[in-house]
């Protein structure tokens, strides 16, 4: 895998508000968030999307979603609720290439996410 924006943020040549990291993921904000609060939680392992995931990733998938939880509850907002997304390839939104959680909050968050822009066209 090539590297992304992702790698270079973990290696530290590229800054990030980051908000929370351990031996196997890391947190930031988003640069251009769609919520009060937008965190992105990333794996420390390369896997560019979640068609490249392996048997062996499954505990480090899971690893991420115990990430947002404990972000939420050490946040505040766990009780008042909140989104967990991944994207999957162009056409889903996905512009890093990079699997990421956006773990999304602070606000009433509407279904659908978004509108069909093809639909718009």
């Amino acid at each position: 895998m090539s590297e992304t924006l992702f790698s270079k943020i973990i290696k530290r040549e590229i800054p990030a508000d980051i908000v929370y990291e351990d031996d196997l993921s890391l947190a930031f904000k988003d640069i251009n968030p769609q919520a009060p609060v937008h965190l992105l939680i990333i794996p420390k392992k390369a896997i560019a999307t979640i068609n490249d995931l392996e048997e062996g990733d499954r505990e480090l998938v899971g690893h991420l979603f115990l990430v947002a939880s404990k972000l939420a509850r050490e946040m505040g907002f766990d009780d008042d609720g909140y989104r967990v997304v991944m994207n999957c390839n162009e056409q889903a939104g996905q512009t890093v290439f990079h699997i990421h959680l956006h773990l999304l909050a602070g606000k009433p968050l509407g279904w659908p996410p978004y509108t069909d822009r093809a639909k718009q066209a």
